[in-house]
């Protein structure tokens, strides 16, 4: 009985092409996008999931509290140790710091190899590799980073510095001023973890890094690449940690206006929480799964809608079998069986797809996903059961539809609309499908707004034709004066200064100033800019009062913006001019001598803070170089000459301010990449459905179209028959869409403080551009209708 299913259903397949294809093709995109979102979602919810214990590990994290709340996902660098010494709560306790975008050199015979490695690397604790599971291949991992300058590599970096060769005691050097022994060797870390540094440097070697974080009295500030774990003990709850925490702010930061309250971070928020730094929020993988729901939704909608128009065509086919004692049981199956053979060449074409489409997806993410259905039996599972719902909740209603006709009825050719579901069905149905490709397009058309927004508003400050060079590591204050003005010889540069970052920058600084002598520190915090004279120029940060700061090789004097003035309550910008600010516990100190209108020193996430700039050269990270663009590649290539001449033992690297700046929006960036991808393949599917629906009335109106053709109706006029009927049905979508659009973007936007307006514009363009897809899905068929010789239409039977 089985096999007769599947060769009728193959039989009435063939026959009807069109309606074959229509429905493979939509299930398959949808599908691909199922699976896609699937292994999307599950691979980020598995992060972290492989460490044994991970309910018992916490990051310790900080909330601050000045004029508002800020969150760090680090703790002052003495914290660790502090706590392991102090309680006997935790069961190992582990510090690591990373450092980022770090020059690694290796000498291979006269040559010296050099590497620029973006994640860095990692001064770790020996004590991290018993809290997380990184199992090594060669070393031991009790004494592996118990030394002074030894390293453990993983097995991928192993071979990129020393190819085929044992790398045990081979050495390297980290920033041309430290050298390291190789002690070990760690598997490859695996693709679902947050950890991506790649190279551990024993802890006792960050003195020689960073003497000031490695010092056990460096409570005075933090830096975010240091990071405290500790595993409690069995019963320990961190509650009962996080009540004896409060104890190291008052005996160490009591005076601090920047208040610390430390907390325990689970491991298993730590991939997801956004306030500390979390790259995936659990909120964007619903919206994903729900997205990818409504697209099989769209899919199945899309199915039924043609196959219930398609019934009226098999009517003297089901009567022909109930006459001859086919029960309604038998013809629901038979529809079940046919639907499924679509289904299943369905999932073998998402299948391709999903797999041709991964590594686009991968790049969009920087992820490592896999689709692979022997190791993964999760995405066995729902690729079954995916083609089981889709082929019961797409096959259900039609093959109901099919089993009910009466014989007598069918066989007589007078089967009513109502009796195959009726129009009105198939209009809900229709209602449905547009209402959230409707929603997607509003939701691109809302997110490439903001996008547009944030990169063509004026941010207060210049940032075209700006190429960030960063400054070599431990080059003296006499070289880099002496690369700036060998840059300002070149032909195409405007102007060079040296600066800690650009007015724009995820490249922060913050500390509590004190003002004009006060006797504690101002309740906000201020976002220091360490920069030469040359900086407002080249930036064209205007002054609105005093004057430029003086060149100067060490802090002398500050500029400060408007908004610090404002913070203080006071009533115009000039009062500051000449009053003294001091920083970082008066390490810093100097007098006000100009204003600077205020610019956009964070991305449009975030109000624009109090910022002060000063000549603190200590601080200089780039030499900022305004260029001409109509000979950027000379320009370009003779920056790398001098460079290379300079320092010949490091990598030339640079980038534009607006590449810079862009990356504020990296998440936006994405999710508009994915909204269009989705909004396109739910409006092509839609528009699938309205070509099969069209098809089908115009071949149902055959003989109604040729008597008005023949009575004198235009073209025009028989077009407008369908027209009318589903641009209705595609207002209404909107109608429903709209709201429901405008809430969920509008809660989107809040996560800006500088944003869109969410007019009538926007809604306009949707409707309008969802019409002109569909009216041209519609016109293309219906002319084709229009323009039939009413001879032949006369004729059919």
């Amino acid at each position: 009985m089985l096999l007769n299913y599947i060769k009728i259903s193959f039989r009435n397949l063939v026959r009807n092409k069109a309606y074959t294809a229509i429905n493979v093709l939509g299930l398959a995109l949808e599908m691909s996008c199922g699976i896609l979102i699937f292994t999307l979602v599950t691979h980020h919810l598995s992060f972290d999931n492989f460490h044994p214990n991970r309910d018992r590990i916490y990051r310790f994290v900080t909330e601050q509290k000045r004029e508002t709340t800020s969150y760090a996902s680090s703790v002052p660098s003495p914290l660790g140790k502090a706590f392991r010494n102090d309680y006997t709560f935790g069961e190992n306790v582990a510090r690591i710091f990373t450092a980022t975008d770090i020059l690694i050199t290796v000498k291979d015979g006269r040559d010296l190899r050099k590497f620029k490695e973006e994640e860095g690397v990692a001064f770790a604790e020996s004590a991290f590799f018993d809290l997380f599971n990184f199992p090594f291949l060669a070393g031991d991992p009790g004494t592996a980073l118990t030394e002074p300058n030894t390293a453990i590599l993983t097995e991928r970096m192993a071979r990129k510095y020393f190819g085929t060769a044992n790398p045990i005691n081979k050495t390297l050097r980290v920033d041309n001023k430290i050298d390291l022994r190789i002690t070990g060797v760690l598997k490859d870390l695996p693709a679902n973890t947050d950890r991506q540094t790649e190279i551990f440097i024993s802890y006792v070697t960050l003195k020689q890094f960073n003497e000031w974080l490695a010092s056990d009295d460096a409570w005075g500030g933090m830096t975010s690449g240091m990071q405290c774990f500790v595993r409690l003990r069995p019963g320990v709850s961190p509650e009962q940690v996080e009540r004896v925490l409060p104890a190291y702010v008052e005996k160490y930061r009591p005076n601090s206006k920047n208040v610390h309250h430390y907390h325990l971070q689970a491991l298993a928020d730590i991939h997801f929480n956004a306030q500390y730094g979390g790259v995936m929020t659990k909120t964007n993988l619903w919206v994903l799964a729900l997205i990818g729901l409504f697209l099989i939704i769209t899919a199945c909608v899309n199915f039924i809608n043609l196959a219930t128009a398609q019934a009226i065509n098999r009517a003297k086919e089901v009567g022909v079998r109930k006459a001859l004692g086919s029960l309604r049981g038998q013809l629901f199956w038979q529809f079940i069986a046919e639907t499924g053979l679509i289904t299943v060449v369905a999932m073998l074409l998402a299948v391709l797809g999903s797999q041709l489409a991964l590594p686009f997806v991968n790049d969009w993410f920087q992820s490592g996903m896999r689709i692979d259905f022997l190791a993964n039996w999760q995405l066995t599972a729902f690729t079954g059961l995916l083609v089981v719902v889709v082929t019961f909740f797409s096959g259900s209603y039609p093959g109901l539809i099919l089993a009910r006709f009466q014989p007598v009825v069918a066989l007589k050719g007078k089967l009513s609309q109502q009796s195959i579901g009726g129009f009105n069905t198939r209009r809900t149905l229709i209602v449905t499908q547009f209402a959230i490709s409707q929603m997607l397009i509003i939701g691109v058309i809302i997110i490439a707004s903001q996008m547009r927004f944030a990169q063509q508003s004026d941010l207060g400050f210049d940032k075209e034709a700006v190429v960030m060079v960063p400054i070599a590591s431990e080059s003296k204050l006499q070289t880099q004066h002496t690369i700036q003005n060998r840059f300002s010889r070149l032909a195409g540069v405007k102007r060079v200064a040296l600066c800690q970052a650009a007015p724009a920058s995820d490249n922060n600084w913050n500390t509590s100033p004190r003002y004009d002598n006060r006797s504690e520190d101002e309740s906000f915090s201020i976002n220091v800019r360490a920069a030469d004279d040359q900086y407002t120029s080249l930036f064209g940060l205007q002054l609105v009062a005093g004057r430029n700061i003086y060149p100067a090789d060490t802090v002398r004097e500050f500029l400060v913006n408007e908004t610090f003035a404002k913070k203080l309550n006071l009533n115009k910008a000039q009062e500051v001019i000449g009053k003294v600010i001091s920083l970082n516990g008066d390490r810093l100190k100097g007098p006000i001598v100009g204003v600077v209108r205020d610019f956009h020193n964070l991305s449009f996430h975030e109000d624009i803070s109090a910022v002060c700039i000063a000549s603190a050269t200590e601080q200089y990270s780039y030499y900022a170089v305004k260029i001409n663009l109509a000979n950027a590649r000379t320009t370009l290539a003779g920056l790398e000459k001098v460079w290379t001449e300079t320092h010949p033992d490091q990598i030339f690297e640079y980038q534009f301010l607006d590449e810079q700046i862009a990356e504020f929006y990296e998440t936006e960036a994405l999710m508009l990449k994915l909204i269009q991808a989705f909004a396109a393949i739910a409006l092509f599917i839609g528009c699938l459905g309205l070509y099969g629906l069209v098809s089908f009335m115009a071949a149902q109106k055959t003989k109604e179209i040729g008597i008005r053709k023949v009575l004198g109706s235009s073209t025009g006029q028989i077009v407008w028959i369908f027209v009318n009927e589903f641009s209705r049905l595609i207002l209404i979508a909107f109608v429903v869409a709209a709201p429901i659009a405008w809430y969920a973007m509008n809660a989107w936007l809040k996560n800006f403080e500088y944003k869109i307006d969410l007019g009538i514009g926007v809604f306009a363009l949707a409707i309008l551009g969802t019409f002109v897809v569909a009216m041209l899905t519609i016109g293309y068929r219906a002319v084709s209708a229009a323009l039939m010789n009413p001879i032949n239409a006369l004729r059919t039977e």
